[in-house]
């Protein structure tokens, strides 16, 4: 199958190797990938900021980025949600109205189109440890997807997926949420890392950078003894990650 990368902005610019493994599982899952390196952001940060002309603009240059016939794939459940859910907000009754629409229909996060979509789901990956999987806000209720990624994780030899209190919780980052709430977004961080540890886990993992820099942030000023991790790099570990 051929497929299109989206990459968003926040994994190209702070954590780029998330990029290169998900090409790598992929083409693993017997995909050609394609990449366009003129894509810039989808528009979530200014549309979720209220600026919505603004992300307007950004999300009609995405919509001319990608092609309305392809499959697109991205390692972001947030920035899927974003297109998938958002942009009738901000493209209904407009000139591209129906490629919007058809866009829409073919976007999937990097999870839900291995296991649904490429029904693939071992890559022979290894990490010795115990996990827990943190569901984001935009994974679980914009995507719909909770149990792809734990079959994923399932079969990663030497992980211990173990269950995590109040994991549909948010983490606290929000996008600006965290700028300007930034004692509520700690705590709500806090109160995730903390669940975690408490869970035996020696990992985080999800599906969203985002969510996962948040916590590290967290972990990092606290000197814990664990460690988030995207799906993409963990499903990458022991063959083919960077």
């Amino acid at each position: 199958m051929k497929v299109e990368l989206f990459i968003p902005c926040f994994i190209d610019q702070l954590f780029p190797a998330t990029a290169f493994n998900t090409v790598k599982l992929l083409e693993k899952a017997g995909c050609k990938v394609s990449y366009n390196p003129a894509q810039t952001c989808c528009g979530q940060p200014a549309f979720n900021a209220g600026f919505w002309d603004d992300a307007k603009e950004v999300g009609s240059k995405f919509l001319s980025d990608f092609s309305e016939d392809s499959v697109i794939v991205s390692p972001s459940a947030s920035c899927t949600g974003m297109v998938k859910n958002y942009y009738n907000d901000l493209f209904t009754n407009t000139a591209v109205h129906n490629k919007c629409r058809a866009i829409q229909g073919n976007i999937y996060e990097l999870s839900d189109f291995l296991v649904n979509i490429l029904e693939f789901d071992y890559f022979g990956a290894e990490l010795d440890g115990k996990a827990v999987y943190h569901d984001s806000c935009a994974g679980l209720r914009e995507c719909k997807i909770k149990d792809e990624p734990r079959q994923l994780l399932s079969k990663v030899l030497g992980l211990e997926l173990i269950d995590l209190k109040d994991g549909e919780t948010c983490c606290g980052f929000g996008g600006t949420f965290a700028v300007k709430f930034d004692g509520i977004s700690t705590a709500m961080a806090q109160q995730k890392v903390n669940n975690a540890l408490d869970a035996g886990a020696e990992y985080i993992i999800s599906t969203d950078s985002s969510c996962l820099m948040h916590m590290q942030g967290y972990i990092d000023k606290n000197n814990l003894p664990i460690q988030t991790m995207h799906i993409a790099d963990v499903l990458a570990l022991g063959w083919g990650n960077v």
